[in-house]
């Protein structure tokens, strides 16, 4: 528990399996509050379940919202390198069918948590690089949320055409100089977009790079962290979800 004693951000393990397999997530939340809250099941980067992932994700949840962080990997999967978070990743990128199933078998373990009280009515999901591939994936599976949040995630698919199924808002934060997803992609996901009538956002930001909201990223030019940005981003997913949220 990290803040002071009458209001503190809570990090609880949550344990959950898919198909038998044993997963563990984390819940995320300011326990001054004690009403249901709206809830964002999160995606993080490669390195999966971290206590910097729960940082950021403390920082999506304020006082405001729940946050439930997936584990896409397993309970036993814990890349501690970025060799081992690169091939934890990719296993899960390559198959994209269990990638949308990881996603969702999350956002049904948060749905059925009595850890935290949830408004269940208001829901989204957010994710960071890897994570937020995985949001879109998830998104293009038709699931049924309210919103999907992409922080500099890919925006690859193997099947733009699923992007027909969306039923809910897409928000797309990009850094313009992100070397890891290059203008193919984006010109990509855009067509991907306009072939649809789904209701779609994509924020390009100036000087940014990859991870641009991650404090521990320090590799100039790739992967850095860029805090104007960060809060401008940070401040555009708010946005939305005040928007998508307010009409439920």
């Amino acid at each position: 528990m990290v803040g002071v004693a009458e209001a503190a951000v809570v990090v609880k393990p949550h344990a959950y399996d898919i198909d038998g397999e044993a997963f563990e997530g984390l819940i995320i939340y300011d326990d001054a509050v004690t009403t249901p809250r709206a809830g964002l099941m999160m995606v993080p980067n490669w390195l999966g379940v971290t206590e910097r992932s729960a940082e950021k994700a403390a920082r999506a949840a304020g006082d405001t919202y729940v946050v439930f962080m997936a584990d896409m990997y397993g309970k036993t999967v814990r890349p501690s390198n970025p060799d081992e978070a690169k091939a934890a990743a990719s296993a899960v990128r390559g198959d994209r069918a269990l990638m949308r199933k990881r996603a969702q078998a999350a956002v049904d373990a948060f749905k059925a948590q009595t850890v935290v009280p949830l408004d269940k009515e208001n829901m989204a999901a957010i994710g960071f690089c890897f994570g937020g591939g995985a949001i879109l994936e998830l998104a293009r599976s038709g699931a049924d949320l309210d919103a999907f949040v992409s922080f500099h995630g890919n925006l690859d698919t193997p099947n733009p055409a699923d992007a027909k199924q969306i039923k809910a808002p897409v928000l797309v934060l990009h850094g313009a100089d992100d070397p890891a997803v290059p203008k193919e992609q984006v010109d990509g996901f855009i067509a991907e977009m306009k072939a649809t009538d789904v209701d779609w956002q994509m924020n390009s930001y100036g000087n940014a790079v990859h991870s641009f909201t991650d404090p521990y990223a320090n590799v100039p030019g790739r992967n850095e962290y860029h805090p104007e940005v960060a809060k401008r981003a940070f401040q555009a997913m708010n946005n939305l979800l005040d928007e998508v949220f307010a009409t439920q």
